[in-house]
């Protein structure tokens, strides 16, 4: 009898046995030489259950119901010997390779638990014609050897740290499962949909011919130049091959974008690496890091865009077929230039589900470029950090990290990442001192009258608040010509205020720019002063690079004040804030590296046990804390439940769609949505706002939003979304930070 995968729709079928041994080849290719056994046999073995009578029925019949994923993993239970302590890793990825890398649970689970425990008790559900022993006639079923165990288990027992070996067993599962589920993809589509493109592709010796060329007809005549360009030399020179992550320190300014494509470039050509991936926290920032690289590069060295404001969308067919192109290959990074946003990054690694996982794989050989290090929330700095650190040593890959305002991470990558290599790119900050535009001023306490009115005697001001609410409020205080920015607005809305803003100041025009934090990042605006109300000093100074930013004045001025406000006691504003004070009283220059050092090192102490307990190993998925007691095994780690608590953003928002009728793009689309047509959600992300649960319940019990039966709401009375300021949460009960 002939056993059957797939069914293609010309009614040619692929065999089971050509599926298990196309997708072993895939993710063996895949994978790392160290688990290149493991992904080669948990894909050899994954759907064995398709031998089964019951599966093949159900290629003629989908009403047959038969569950074939968790048979590989049941044999391999029955057949591993007991010394092999990689049985589960294999059983977790076979069983999960559709649904997902579930939770191990316990040994008292019974079979009708979704946990790996559960899965590996439903032997007795394969029998007459769910039995998938046929399997045995076509396919040689090994367990892996003690030869194959040996490699990987010696990097286990390198620590003796039980918490740092089960961290390493999730990782290197994820990765095989990785490499499993986007080699079961492709092997499926390659056999389904023959004429299918993805990929891209590209010169990385070209595009550093490019940028070198770029950077020699960079102006090296004033003082700020010669110094930007020493600072990048030393950069440059410092960076040696041997260091696992590299820590690129330099002012705002000073071309660390440039400098460390540059150094990511020639790491590549180098070390012959396949992929340089830039993480940027802000979709703002990689729209125009990513015109940038597009402008330079062209066909050279295509950028793939991987971020939620990316529409792949075309006019043409020759476009739509390039859209879709685009889309595939965003499925798994199958690219060399890859600029995407650290959510997306970091939520990942950390997923449980294949759709999520399968880029994973494509991180090793790479450069990875962490833009605004800073910005990783200080809960999640164990689990990112650990992330990295096993990248760049089980991968082949190695990292860099910028930022204008570097916390010192020597601690921290000493505690968590002990065998890693870092290596700090600029010592010498002696030329910093030319790229201090800008004088901080400490205000003290005082009221928003008085900061609208020292706002409308300067030539041009941007003020920075800590809420949307005390932004409104602030708003309608400031006279003259004013604009406002925050999260209140559809990110379309804020590109067509910002692109005027920049405007008005080139022109020299007199204006008022009132905004949230939003404005403190990849937003290149220059204004000759900037007024922050009190928050943490990293947001200060980020503020601060916006003023004089072009060094147009001999200098400008940035205004700390205080108002009164409250935040929640405890809150990470709150603790942020209060350290911030105390340095404004003690240093006159808060810009810096003692000072910086000072803050960054206090919020760390201040959450050591936060940052200490943030550890899969730790997770107790019954309470959802880190209070697991006693030892972890590998059959209990609970890869879905820790997944889904990891948030490198809050998910307690909703998004609510704005039509837009003097937007046609915008109005079309809306239009599409509201007749049923979802494939425009994509899209239509640009003219969204993102509201807090209680003021989506609440704006819903006044009737203003519909969702046509999409699930996806429209603001349906525009008298909510006001030209200026952007939707009206007044129904929001509190306020919300950006």
């Amino acid at each position: 009898m002939e056993y059957y995968a797939h069914t293609r729709e010309d009614g040619e079928r692929q065999t089971v046995k050509a599926h298990l041994i196309g997708v072993s080849k895939l993710a063996e290719d895949f994978s790392v030489d160290l688990l290149k056994p493991l992904a080669k046999k948990a894909s050899l073995y994954h759907d064995i259950g398709k031998y089964a009578l019951n599966f093949q029925k159900r290629l003629d019949d989908d009403k047959v119901k038969f569950s074939h994923a968790s048979c590989g993993a049941i044999e391999y239970k029955t057949l591993a010997d007991k010394n092999d302590c990689f049985a589960p890793l294999m059983e977790y990825c076979i069983a999960g390779h559709h649904t997902g890398l579930m939770d191990g649970g316990t040994v008292a689970d019974n079979s009708d638990s979704p946990t790996l425990n559960g899965t590996l008790k439903r032997a007795d559900e394969y029998t007459g014609d769910s039995d998938y022993s046929a399997y045995a006639s076509e396919i040689e079923f090994a367990t892996l050897t003690q030869e194959e165990i040996t490699p990987p288990l010696n990097e286990l027992l390198s620590t003796k740290d039980p918490t740092e070996r089960i961290e390493r067993y999730a990782f290197f599962t994820k990765y095989v499962f990785s490499c499993l589920t986007d080699a079961d993809f492709l092997d499926t589509e390659i056999f389904c949909n023959k004429n299918v493109e993805r990929g891209m592709s590209g010169d990385f010796e070209k595009a550093l011919s490019i940028l070198n060329e770029r950077m020699k007809n960079m102006r090296s005549e004033t003082k700020l130049q010669q110094a930007r360009s020493s600072i990048q030399k030393q950069a440059i020179d410092h960076c040696t091959k041997d260091s696992h992550i590299s820590v690129l320190d330099m002012p705002t300014g000073s071309g660390k974008t440039l400098c460390s494509l540059k150094i990511a470039l020639e790491k590549a050509v180098e070390s012959g690496k396949k992929h340089i991936i830039y993480v940027i926290p802000y979709t703002s920032i990689i729209e125009q890091t990513a015109k940038d690289f597009e402008e330079m590069f062209r066909d050279v060295l295509p950028v793939l865009q991987h971020h939620s404001n990316y529409s792949y969308d075309g006019n043409t067919e020759e476009e739509k077929k390039t859209a879709e192109k685009l889309k595939r290959t965003c499925e798994n990074w199958d690219a060399p230039l890859i600029i995407t946003t650290s959510v997306q990054f970091f939520q990942s690694i950390y997923h449980y589900k294949g759709s999520a996982l399968r880029k994973f794989h494509n991180l090793r050989d790479s450069v990875i470029v962490f833009d605004e290090i800073h910005l990783i929330p200080t809960e999640l700095l164990r689990p990112c950090l650990k992330a990295v650190g096993y990248i760049t040593k089980y991968l082949n890959s190695e990292a860099l990290f910028l930022s204008a305002t570097m916390p010192d991470y020597s601690k921290l990558f000493d505690k968590f990442l002990p065998d890693v290599n870092y290596n700090k790119l600029v010592t010498d900050r002696t030329n910093f001192k030319y790229f201090k535009k800008c004088e901080y001023k400490d205000m003290g306490k005082t009221t928003l009258e008085t900061i609208a009115e020292n706002a409308s005697r300067c030539k041009n001001a941007l003020i920075v608040v800590n809420t949307k609410k005390t932004a409104a409020e602030l708003y309608s205080l400031v006279q003259g010509e004013k604009y406002h920015l925050s999260a209140n607005m559809t990110p379309a809305h804020r590109s067509r205020v910002i692109e005027v803003v920049r405007n008005k100041l080139e022109n020299g025009e007199h204006i008022t720019v009132v905004s949230t934090s939003l404005v403190e990042a990849g937003v290149d605006l220059d204004f000759n002063t900037v007024f922050r109300q009190l928050s943490g000093l990293d947001s200060i100074l980020q503020a601060g690079g916006r003023c004089n930013r072009e060094g147009k004045d001999d200098k400008g001025y940035v205004y700390v004040f205080d108002i009164d406000e409250t935040y929640r006691k405890g809150s990470d504003l709150a603790m942020r804030i209060n350290k911030t004070k105390g340095l404004l009283e003690k240093y006159q220059d808060i810009t810096s590296y003692d000072c910086i050092k000072e803050y960054y090192d206090g919020i760390f102490d201040f959450n050591q046990s936060r940052i200490a307990e943030n550890s899969i190993a730790k997770y107790n998925e019954q309470s959802n804390s880190f209070d697991r007691q006693g030892l972890m095994s590998p059959y209990s780690i609970p890869f879905r439940s820790y997944a889904m608590q990891f948030e490198y953003i809050s998910a307690d928002t909703i998004s609510i769609v704005i039509d837009d009728p003097d937007d046609q793009t915008c109005h079309e689309l809306v239009e599409t949505l509201r007749n049923g047509d979802m494939s425009v959600r994509r899209a239509l992300q640009k003219y969204s706002v993102s509201v807090y649960m209680n003021v989506f319940k609440d704006l819903y019990s006044q009737g203003v939003l519909k969702d046509h039966g999409t699930g996806i709401f429209i603001l349906e009375n525009q008298s909510y979304y006001n030209n200026e300021t952007g939707l009206d949460t007044q129904a929001a009960m509190q306020d919300y930070f950006i």
